[in-house]
């Protein structure tokens, strides 16, 4: 006799998210991005996540003194703005912003607005790139706020963003503390120099295949919101897409095209997937010592 877990308790809530591109206007990607909203909640979604500093262009192409003055405080009149719409409206949304802290301390930081239209709280960046056309560490001072999970009116969510988004012990962190799902806020792509067709192709299924890993290795689901466009020497390959508790899609963008849909997610998988896959189960964490050093030399 085989066994299937049956839980009968689901937990659905509809998702939505905003892939686009940006123009140099700020004020005009918010009022993009708002009117994307309210589409999204006339589809009837509950909980909604912007890209990766979605209210500019992806100023760390290049190293820059006066994009500096594109921060803002949080809570600032972007959190508070959008605190509105959520009230108004009842939905949780997920803010990514370039965060001024103090004179001369900056973050890549993830606003969490609740339904009240409060600031449930922030989540900043972890891991800070430095590759050609990412110069992130010009500009971002590394997250001290550990990994959080939010407890929102319709459901535990992590937030991580972007480069942290390859690194399965952030994802496995952020399991434990409780998330049902995990969104990714990203601003990645192509080099518009790499002419390797191949290359680029395979960034892209890695960019995938570890996301997916992460909703596997965890049995949660996995949400991750990409930019496209073009923007100085990068071509976002926008192709934003959730996942299931065992990886398998469950709704995927174009690369090249604004997206802005909606899809329900049922959290009762979780229970289904960690019970048949019990990987949380069998983990050693005895063993585990020598992932808290760089390197075992």
């Amino acid at each position: 006799m085989s066994f299937r877990f049956n839980d009968t308790m689901s937990n659905k809530v509809k998702v939505g998210y905003v892939q686009m591109p940006c123009v140099e206007d700020k004020a005009v990607n918010i009022l993009r991005v708002e009117d994307h909203l309210l589409t999204l909640v006339r589809k009837g979604a509950r909980i909604i996540c912007l890209q990766e500093l979605f209210s500019t262009l992806y100023f760390c192409n290049s190293e820059d003194h006066d994009n500096f003055l594109l921060a803002e405080p949080l809570p600032g009149n972007t959190t508070e703005h959008f605190g509105r719409i959520a009230r108004e409206h009842d939905i949780v949304i997920i803010l990514s912003l370039f965060e001024k802290r103090a004179t001369g301390l900056y973050h890549n930081t993830a606003a969490i607005i609740d339904t009240d239209g409060s600031l449930l709280g922030i989540y900043r960046k972890s891991h800070i790139p430095d590759d050609p056309g990412f110069h992130e560490k010009f500009y971002f001072s590394p997250g001290d706020t550990g990994y959080k999970v939010f407890k929102t009116k319709y459901a535990s969510i992590g937030i991580l963003i972007c480069w942290d988004q390859w690194f399965p012990e952030a994802a496995r962190i952020t399991s434990l503390m409780g998330a049902e799902i995990i969104f990714y806020p990203a601003a990645i792509g192509w080099d518009m120099n790499e002419k390797n067709a191949k290359l680029n192709e395979e960034q892209l299924r890695a960019w995938k295949i570890i996301q997916q890993s992460h909703a596997i290795a965890n049995g949660i689901h996995v949400v991750a919101v990409n930019r496209t466009g073009i923007e100085a020497r990068t071509n976002f390959w926008g192709s934003s897409f959730a996942c299931n508790p065992f990886g398998t899609p469950v709704y995927e963008s174009p690369a090249d095209k604004e997206d802005y849909p909606v899809f329900e997610l049922d959290l009762s998988l979780t229970g289904y997937y960690r019970t048949t896959w019990p990987f949380l189960r069998d983990r050693r964490i005895d063993t585990y010592e020598t992932v808290l050093k760089r390197f075992h030399d």
